[in-house]
């Protein structure tokens, strides 16, 4: 994939660029996990109210009289205050760009999954402990857990796991009532249900690192398309990206034969003086939408915008055997599409378009921080040569000799202009012209 950006620097980049997204995903999962819990807990005191207001004697018989819901309130609502201070906190370093500490996730790690452990001490001081550990708080543990798979952390997930079963051995084997004949824990049977309870916790975490894979591939995968778009201009086509991420376009410059189209709206600039900036550029945004959905549709890409025109490529950076094909299907459709749209618009715009054929030097070029992908070469000069002279023979649509030798029979239409000055050659060229 670095190959792609081209050079070691770039690749860093890149690198930093994926890292970064990936802290700023990690985080809103986070926020996501942090509100689960906080309503997770919200639902379960609105619960525990309501069956206390409604059936205090199911609260009391349960309990045996010696556990009242402000017991469990007062662990519930501090929890719910606790887990709102870490959804702000983590709020404030995701807008400042900067990463949680990873002291911090594994002390509130440790806080969190603790809340279950002081409500399971209240139950065996009420229930006693065979009835407390066979009730819901150790199952509790679980929605700890499961949430954990998006820290998107293996070892915060296995973490959580830990505490959970280290806490639940020690309450089921050495939290005792005061003064109770409680009977004898045994050793093996509260042993197994840690253990699975820390396997638990390794497969959460097996869970949250496939989900952080997930990220990361969608990640690359986002920075891939908008560094194409970057490099290629800002029209990229689906197609066209989706095969650059396949394909790559290789580090180096290289020496291609492409065919060159300039595009130009004849006498815009005289027409735009009577109209407003909004009028001018919403009519521009119109021709252009439709000309580059047939550059689409033809294989060609945007290489740049020129004011009211544009440079386009067909063959580079994708190599094409039929570019010169493609490129003249294209410009007769946009002809055909610039007529129609004139009927239905109050300001007709005529358009040129010169299309050359040849090799030219492709690459990426510019500074270490900014590149730009590029054709560079005396077929881009002619081609540009070429669309220019639309305006001395009074005509839309003007190929190379390269061209047409390069469309052979399925070229008919074409009537030749003979040999004709080009302004920065020596010797007449010929050109070609298409209805």
């Amino acid at each position: 994939m670095l190959g792609l950006w081209g050079n070691k620097n770039e690749g860093s980049a890149v690198s930093a660029e994926f890292q970064h997204d990936l802290m700023r995903q990690v985080m809103r999962t986070e926020l996501i996990r942090v509100k689960a819990l906080i309503g997770t807990t919200a639902l379960l005191t609105l619960m525990i109210l309501v069956l206390h207001t409604f059936d205090p004697y199911a609260v009391e018989h349960l309990w045996r009289g010696k556990l009242k819901p402000a017991d469990l309130y007062a662990i519930l609502i501090p929890f719910i205050l606790f887990e709102l201070w870490v959804h702000i906190s983590i709020s404030r370093y995701l807008r400042a760009d900067r990463d949680l500490p990873v002291y911090r996730r594994y002390l509130g790690a440790l806080i969190e999954t603790s809340m279950p452990t002081l409500a399971l001490a209240l139950h065996i001081d009420s229930m006693g402990p065979v009835e407390a550990l066979g009730f819901v708080v150790p199952l509790t543990y679980f929605i700890f857990i499961i949430l954990s798979t998006l820290r998107l952390d293996f070892w915060l997930s296995t973490f959580t796991g830990f505490v959970a079963a280290v806490e639940l051995f020690y309450m089921a084997m050495f939290y005792h009532r005061a003064g109770s004949a409680d009977p004898a824990p045994d050793l093996y049977y509260h042993t197994v249900r840690s253990v699975m309870i820390l396997i638990c916790g390794m497969l959460a975490g097996a869970v949250a690192v496939q989900l952080r894979r997930q990220f990361a591939a969608s990640i690359i995968a986002a920075t891939a398309r908008d560094r194409i778009t970057n490099l290629f201009g800002q029209h990229v086509s689906p197609q066209v990206v989706e095969r650059l991420m396949a394909d790559g376009t290789g580090a180096q410059s290289d020496i291609r034969r492409v065919a060159v189209m300039f595009v130009d709206f004849r006498s815009f600039t005289s027409g735009a003086r009577d109209r407003s900036p909004q009028e001018v550029v919403d009519r521009l945004d119109g021709a252009f939408a439709v000309l580059v959905d047939i550059l689409d549709r033809h294989g060609g890409i945007v290489n740049k915008f020129l004011g009211d025109g544009f440079l386009a490529l067909f063959g580079a950076p994708l190599q094409a055997d039929d570019a010169a094909h493609q490129a003249v299907a294209a410009a007769r459709e946009m002809l055909e599409a610039n007529d129609r749209a004139n009927k239905a618009s109050s300001w007709p715009l005529r358009i040129g378009i010169g299309i050359h054929f040849g090799e030219v030097v492709a690459g990426n070029i510019g500074s270490s921080r900014r590149k730009e992908y590029t054709v560079i070469g005396d077929t881009v000069n002619f081609a540009a040569r070429l669309e220019a002279l639309n305006k001395d023979f009074n005509s839309q649509f003007l190929i190379s000799q390269s061209v047409h030798e390069a469309l052979g029979d399925t070229c008919r239409d074409a009537v030749s202009l003979g040999d004709v000055e080009v302004r920065g050659y020596d010797k007449p060229m010929t050109v070609w012209q298409l209805g």
